[in-house]
């Protein structure tokens, strides 16, 4: 009877050995996931980066040309994907990952033929002047915003323009050079009108020069020049005053501040 009941058990435990060797071969199948793209070639990896980006999956985009470059991280192919990637990733609003690849492009490949098309996507990343900064910049405290990725653009931006004049991209950038300027100039001014707002006319009068001497084809100047003007008259400076009201007169012989004789 024992030996019976042996054969028995040992029959079971076989039987429960070979359904548990199933399961788990046809579980580790369901957890498996299969790489379409272990075969495929840098070019492969190519069209379809290209065909995701004209599809609007800046996501899946990024993630073939992250993939591609792990497996083909030199030659042509690569090159290209990289200021590919750099684009996606400025489409999936990551200006931070695009300027980190634009850079990285113009490092690895300086003498690449489209090395000036990253100059001009790094400025974009830092700086589109399409987003409406001046309504954000003249709220709170100008002092706490920083300026540091704008004047990155503007650097970006020059180096295009002065690098590859004949560049097709150098006449927009030159258009955002002046655009970006404006915007500076108006922080500069905000500064200024804080400054004087606490009392600070020192401060307010050497942010406003600043404006004089840095950005002089922009329009803050006479706003600058306004500040100026009150903050000279705050510390009993008149004959200084009277010389920054000559400046506005010549230079906006139709200021609004003239009639009120000081800054708004």
């Amino acid at each position: 009877m024992r030996a019976i009941s042996y054969l028995k058990n040992k029959k079971l435990n076989l039987v429960g050995f070979y359904f548990f060797t199933a399961f788990c071969l046809s579980g580790c199948s369901l957890f498996t996931e299969v790489d379409e793209t272990a075969t495929w070639s840098a070019k492969d990896f190519s069209y379809s980066a290209q065909k995701q980006m004209s599809n609007g999956d800046w996501s899946g985009a990024i993630l073939t040309y992250q993939k591609m470059q792990g497996r083909f991280p030199y030659g042509r192919e690569a090159e290209q994907a990289l200021l590919d990637l750099a684009y996606a990733h400025y489409k999936n609003k990551e200006p931070e990952l695009a300027v980190a690849a634009t850079e990285r492009f113009i490092q690895m490949h300086p003498t690449h033929k489209n090395v000036d098309y990253a100059f001009y996507l790094k400025g974009l990343s830092l700086f589109n002047p399409r987003d409406s900064l001046l309504d954000k910049i003249t709220g709170s405290n100008p002092v706490n915003h920083d300026m540091t990725p704008i004047r990155d653009a503007l650097i970006a931006y020059r180096e295009l323009v002065n690098r590859f004049p004949d560049s097709k991209y150098s006449k927009d950038a030159g258009d955002k050079i002046i655009y970006v300027n404006n915007v500076l100039a108006a922080n500069e001014v905000e500064v200024a009108r804080f400054y004087y707002s606490m009392n600070a006319f020192v401060a307010s009068v050497n942010r406003a020069r600043g404006v004089l001497e840095e950005y002089q084809d922009s329009p803050a100047t006479e706003h600058a020049l306004a500040i100026m003007i009150k903050s000279y008259e705050k510390m009993g400076l008149n004959e200084l005053r009277d010389d920054a009201f000559r400046v506005l007169s010549l230079n906006y012989p139709k200021s609004e501040y003239l009639e009120n004789g000081s800054q708004n």
